[in-house]
C-alpha cells in the first residue's frame, strides 16, 4: 500500500465528496475505512447487490455490471491521477463491482456467501498469477478495476468446484 507521503492529497471525506469520480472510487467513502479498506468495499457489495439485483432481469444485471466496471475505469483514473496514486488501497469500486458478479454467480445462503467473500478475498490480497502480473504491469483506471475481475474468476472457479462436490 501507499504511504501518504508519496499522496498529492490525503484521502479524507473533503476530498472523497469533491468529485464523482472520487466518491465512486472510494466506494461511496468505504474506502477511507482505516484498516483493510479493499475488506471494506467488498462488504459494500452484499447491500449494493441485494438492492440491485431484484431490479433487473439476469441479463439486465450483466449489462449493468459491465456498465459499472466501465464507470470505474473512469473513476478510478480520475482519482488515482487526483491522488498521484494509481492502485491507491482506498480505491474500492474494483471490489465492490467484482464481487457483485461473484454475488450474481452464487448461490444463494450464508454459507455460500461466506465462502465466496472469503475466497475473493483470498484471490485480491495474495494475486496469484495471472492477477499479480496484470496488477504490477496494467496502470491507471483500467489496471484497477481488471485484477478484481480476475480474482472474481478465481473465485467463481473456485465455487464451482465445491458446488460440484455437494
Amino acid at each position: 500500500m501507499t504511504t501518504s507521503h508519496e499522496l498529492r492529497v490525503q484521502p479524507s471525506w473533503k476530498f472523497v465528496l469533491s468529485h464523482p469520480a472520487h466518491f465512486l472510487s472510494f466506494g461511496f467513502g468505504s474506502g477511507l475505512f482505516p484498516k483493510s479498506p479493499g475488506t471494506a468495499g467488498t462488504l459494500v457489495a452484499f447491500p449494493l447487490f441485494a438492492w440491485l439485483a431484484p431490479r433487473f432481469t439476469e441479463a439486465g444485471f450483466i449489462l449493468l455490471l459491465i456498465w459499472l466496471f466501465a464507470i470505474g475505469v473512469w473513476a478510478c483514473q480520475k482519482t488515482g491521477r487526483a491522488l498521484g496514486v494509481a492502485d491507491y488501497g482506498g480505491l474500492v469500486w474494483d471490489e465492490i463491482v467484482a464481487f457483485m458478479l461473484v454475488l450474481f454467480f452464487t448461490p444463494s445462503g450464508l454459507i455460500w456467501n461466506l465462502l465466496a467473500f472469503s475466497l475473493f478475498r483470498f484471490f485480491d490480497i495474495v494475486k496469484p498469477q495471472p492477477i499479480r502480473h496484470f496488477d504490477q504491469h496494467w496502470h491507471g483506471g483500467l489496471g484497477v478495476m481488471f485484477d478484481d475481475i480476475l480474482a472474481a474468476g478465481y473465485t467463481l472457479l473456485c465455487l464451482a468446484v465445491v458446488k460440484s462436490l455437494f
